[in-house]
């Protein structure tokens, strides 16, 4: 049986969209976003950092977000989900997978600004520009979503479910109306059933549970 350590709207959801998709026999244990519980010892002997995602499939035990998709992928996938070694969109595949961190690092560096520091420690300076880094990721995204719905031309795929995460995840912060192709691909991506599986129940917008303590959205010039 895979098991999966997951925070609801942490990057674990890549890996519980992932599965939810596959369709394939899990457990989830989900853990509080809580140190105490995280830095746990018993935790800690599964994931070295305390954080999440961490996923067990017997003997094996992994803990990045990229990697646990290309372990499922070409260990499980039935569904046309991964792109094999061999296939033509092989390289593409394994770059939108690793794109998704390089996308939500900027908005993890936000939830410390409005979330973990102090009003009076919190630097605006910082907020800015995290906030237009994230605004670079969406004009790649928007370029490579002129002419299809999804990130390889062959359809919907794991790399969907990392990136499709991320952008989900930054529109706690940035604003997607200078952006209406990524807008499109956010939507469409939440319609599917395994995306609703993977978010907590009722919820119609990503970090709604902190929305009290995030600032304003930022907005990309048209």
């Amino acid at each position: 049986m895979v098991t999966l350590y997951h925070c609801p709207e942490t990057r674990s959801m890549r890996s519980l969209w992932l599965l939810n998709e596959l369709g394939i026999p899990f457990e989830i244990k989900e853990m509080p976003f809580d140190l105490k519980v995280l830095r746990s010892p018993e935790y800690l002997a599964i994931h070295p950092l305390g954080r999440i995602p961490a996923l067990r499939d017997g003997d094996v035990t992994l803990f990045e977000s990229g990697a646990i998709a290309q372990y499922l992928c070409e260990k499980y996938d039935t569904k046309g989900l991964d792109r094999p070694i061999g296939h033509p969109e092989r390289p593409l595949w394994l770059q939108w997978i690793h794109f998704a961190e390089t996308m939500i690092v900027h908005a993890a560096s936000l939830v410390q600004q409005w979330v973990f520091i102090s009003e009076a420690e919190r630097s605006q300076a910082v907020i800015t520009l995290e906030s237009r880094r994230i605004g670079k990721c969406l004009d790649l995204l928007e370029r490579e979503l002129q002419t299809k719905d999804t990130l390889l031309p062959s359809g919907f795929s794991a790399a969907d479910t990392n990136v499709g995460f991320s952008v989900y995840f930054v529109t706690a912060f940035v604003s997607l109306g200078a952006h209406p192709k990524v807008e499109a691909y956010r939507k469409r991506n939440m319609a599917r059933p395994a995306f609703q599986k993977s978010i907590p129940e009722g919820q119609k917008e990503p970090l709604e549970w902190l929305t009290p303590r995030l600032g304003p959205v930022f907005k990309f010039a048209g």
